[in-house]
C-alpha cells in the first residue's frame, strides 16, 4: 500500500519475553523456506489459505496449527480489531538480508504489512525509500511497501518478526496516524491467560472476472505513477502510446463485461484481450517505470492487474492467442545454463560456486515460482500430474511469460539487479527442472545443460533425511498419497503410497537420473555435460575449470577467488558434511540398491565433466 511517508511506529508495546517463548516453542518443521527462495529467509505460517502450509494470498484465510498453539500472538492479532490476510513469523538468519524490492502485486494494492519485532539487535536495519530505522523488539511498525525497501541483519544472531497483512479499519488507521504525535501515550499490551479471542481473517477470493470499475481504479493509480526514464522525444512518445494501451484495455474490458458479465461463454474473449495487452505491453514498456520505486511498468501491470483480473477454475482449458516475439528482450538471454540433478545431490554447491562468476547472472537461487507460478503448470492442473513437462507444454504465451519473469528478476554475481541483462548469461538450478529438460529446450533453443549426479548410496540417504526433517515438503496434500510429499514429484508417484521411506527415496533418485539421461541423449553433445559430485568435492578447481571450458566461460577473478579456498557447505546443507555419513541409513539402503544399479551403471559410463557426453 502506498503511504505518505516511509515508516510509522504505532503507540503500542508488547511482551517481548512472551512472544519469544511462543516463537521458540514452534517445532523446527514449522519453519519453511522463503517462497522466492531468498537465502537466509524462512517463515512460520500463522494465517494462510485454508490454514495450510502454503504462501498463497487468494483464498479463505484461516489460522494454522502454529497460530493455534500461540495464544499471545492470537490475542495481539485479535486486539487490533481488523481482518487479517496472510500472516507469518519471518526469520532472517545471521548475516542475511532481504534484497531490495517493492511490493507491486495485486495483494499489496489495498494491504499494509504490520511488523512486530520479537528477536532482533540494534544493528539490524530496515531501509525504505531514503530512510532507515531499527525496529526494536516489542514495538509495532507499518511502512510504505510500494517504495523500494530492504533489510540487513549483519549480526551474529537471527532476527524474527511477527508480520501480518491487513487493509485496516478506520480505527487502525487512526492508531497509525498517532505515530506523528509525540505526545501520544504508548499503551502496553500484556498477555492475559483468561482471554481466548480468535483473530478475524479474510474470506474473500478474487472474482472470476474483475469488474470494470476495479480495472479502471487500478489502472488510474498506475497511470498516475507512470513516467519515462528518458524525457527525450522517443521516451515521451512511448509514454503516450502506453497510456493509449491502458485506456484501450479499460474501454474494451468494460464492453466485454457488459456483454458477458462473468459467464463462462465470455472467458475466452477476456483471455484474448488480457493476453493481447500483455504482449503489447512487452513491446511498448521499454524505458517506462514507476516514479516512486523505478520498477518497470510491465512488471507492475503484470503483478497488479493481468494476473489478478481473471481467476478461472483450474480445469479451464482455453488457448491463448499466439505471442508475437519481442526480439529485443529475448535476445538478452544468451545461451542460458541449466543445472539438472536429482534432489539432495549437491547441485546447490555447484550452483553457488558457478554463480560467483561475474560472467553469469541468476534470479538469486532456486526458482520454483518460475514454473509453478503459472497455474496451468502446477500438478493438478489439466494434463499435469507431476513435475514432468515436455515441449508441448511450452506454448508461446507460457514461453514468453517465463522469459519475461527471468528478465524481471535477474541479479548479478553480487545479488544486485541488472539494468542490462544481456551483458551476462543466465544460470539456473531448481531440482524439479531435472524433469523439464524438453520444456526448457523448447523455450531456449540455445540452452546448455550441466548434469550433476551423486553416488546413490549418499544421495538416497540424503533424500531420506530431507523427508524426515520436514523442511522440503513441496506438496502438503496429494490425492492418492497419504501425508505430505517432499522434494520433486516424478510421474508415477502414486505407486509410492505407503511404501517404506528408503524405497521412495531410491525411486526418486532412479526416476530423476534415468529421465535426465534419456532427455540429454536426445541433444547434441555440445549442449550438455555430466559432472560427478565426488569429483566436485575432491578437486573443485579442476572440475569447475572443465565445466567452464565446456560452457565457453573464462574462470574470472571472482570465480578463481571462490575456488582458492575450500568450498563452504551449501545453503541447504542439513547436517555437517562427513565421510560415509550415509552409513547411518546403510541397512535400509542395502535393500533398495539393486533397484538403482542399472541407472548407476549408466551414470558411471557418461564420462568426465566437460566431455560433452
Amino acid at each position: 500500500m502506498r503511504l505518505p511517508k516511509p515508516f510509522y511506529r504505532l503507540p503500542l508495546r508488547f511482551d517481548v519475553e512472551r512472544l519469544r517463548a511462543e516463537a521458540a516453542a514452534l517445532p523446527a518443521q514449522a519453519w519453511a523456506r522463503h517462497p522466492n527462495d531468498i537465502k537466509g529467509n524462512s517463515a512460520a505460517r500463522l494465517i494462510s489459505v485454508d490454514g495450510g502450509e502454503n504462501d498463497e494470498v487468494n483464498g479463505r484465510m484461516q489460522p494454522t496449527a502454529h497460530l493455534q498453539q500461540s495464544p499471545y500472538i492470537q490475542q495481539i492479532l485479535a486486539g487490533f480489531g481488523v481482518v487479517w490476510s496472510r500472516s507469518r513469523l519471518l526469520r532472517l538468519a545471521p548475516g542475511a538480508t532481504v534484497p531490495e524490492h517493492a511490493d507491486i502485486n495485486y495483494h499489496w494494492f489495498t494491504r499494509v504489512r504490520l511488523h512486530i519485532p520479537i528477536v532482533t539487535r540494534p544493528e539490524v536495519r530496515f531501509f525504505c525509500g531514503d530512510q532507515a530505522v531499527h525496529m526494536a523488539a516489542g514495538e509495532a511498525w507499518v511502512f510504505d511497501n510500494w517504495r523500494s525497501h530492504r533489510v540487513e541483519n549483519f549480526t551474529p544472531d537471527e532476527r524474527i518478526h511477527l508480520v501480518a497483512d491487513t487493509s485496516g479499519s478506520a480505527a487502525f488507521w487512526q492508531l497509525v496516524a498517532q505515530s506523528d504525535n509525540p505526545a501520544a501515550q504508548v499503551r502496553q499490551v500484556p498477555f492475559s491467560a483468561e482471554r481466548q479471542p480468535v483473530p478475524m481473517t479474510e474470506r474473500t477470493k478474487l472474482a472470476t472476472v474483475m469488474t470494470p470499475a476495479e480495472v479502471d481504479f487500478l489502472i488510474l493509480d498506475l497511470r498516475a505513477e507512470l513516467v519515462a526514464k528518458d524525457d527525450a522525444a522517443d521516451g515521451r512518445a512511448r509514454l503516450h502510446r502506453y497510456h493509449g494501451l491502458l485506456e484501450g484495455l479499460c474501454k474494451d474490458w468494460r464492453q466485454l463485461y457488459a456483454l458477458y458479465g462473468d459467464e463462462s461463454d465470455g472467458w475466452s474473449e477476456f483471455i484474448r484481450l488480457r493476453d493481447g495487452v500483455r504482449n503489447a505491453s512487452r513491446d511498448l514498456s521499454d524505458g517506462l517505470v514507476m516514479r516512486t520505486n523505478r520498477v518497470s511498468v510491465h512488471a507492475v501491470l503484470e503483478g497488479r492487474l493481468l494476473r489478478a483480473m481473471l481467476s478461472l477454475p483450474a480445469q479451464t482449458n482455453i488457448t491463448s492467442p499466439p505471442v508475437q516475439p519481442t526480439r529485443t528482450r529475448e535476445a538478452k538471454i544468451d545461451k542460458p545454463i541449466f543445472i539438472v540433478a536429482a534432489p539432495r545431490s549437491g547441485s546447490t554447491l555447484l550452483f553457488e560456486t558457478l554463480a560467483a562468476s561475474s560472467q553469469l547472472c541468476t534470479v538469486g537461487g532456486e526458482a520454483h515460482w518460475l514454473v509453478e507460478g503459472i497455474e496451468g503448470l502446477r500438478p493438478g492442473a489439466p494434463g499435469i500430474d507431476s513435475n514432468r513437462l515436455t515441449a508441448e507444454h511450452a506454448t508461446p504465451p507460457i514461453a514468453a511469460d517465463i522469459r519475461e519473469q527471468i528478465l524481471t528478476h535477474l541479479k548479478d554475481h553480487k545479488g544486485q539487479g541488472l539494468s542490462e541483462p544481456g551483458l551476462r548469461r543466465f544460470l539456473e538450478k531448481t531440482p524439479k527442472n531435472a524433469l523439464r529438460i524438453p520444456f526448457f529446450k523448447q523455450i531456449f533453443p540455445d540452452a546448455q545443460f550441466v548434469f550433476l549426479w551423486r553416488d546413490p548410496r549418499e544421495n538416497i540417504s540424503s533424500i531420506m533425511e530431507a523427508w524426515r526433517s520436514g523442511q522440503w515438503r513441496t506438496y502438503p496434500k496429494l490425492e492418492g498419497f497419504e501425508g505430505p510429499w517432499s522434494l520433486l514429484l516424478p510421474p508415477g508417484w502414486r505407486a509410492m503410497n505407503r511404501r517404506p521411506l528408503a524405497e521412495v527415496a531410491a525411486w526418486q533418485w532412479q526416476q530423476t537420473n534415468a529421465q535426465v539421461v534419456d532427455d540429454l541423449q536426445t541433444l547434441s553433445p555440445e549442449r550438455w555435460t555430466a559432472v560427478e559430485y565426488a569429483d566436485l568435492v575432491r578437486d573443485p578447481a579442476a572440475t569447475i575449470g572443465k565445466v567452464c571450458e565446456f560452457l565457453g566461460l573464462p574462470v574470472d577473478s571472482e570465480l578463481a577467488g571462490r575456488l582458492a579456498t575450500p568450498l563452504p557447505p551449501s545453503r541447504y546443507t542439513l547436517t555437517a558434511p562427513a565421510a560415509d555419513k550415509w552409513r547411518a541409513n546403510e541397512a535400509e539402503i542395502a535393500t533398495v540398491l539393486p533397484s538403482v544399479q542399472a541407472t548407476w551403471n549408466r551414470l558411471r559410463s557418461l564420462g568426465q565433466a566437460g566431455s560433452g557426453s
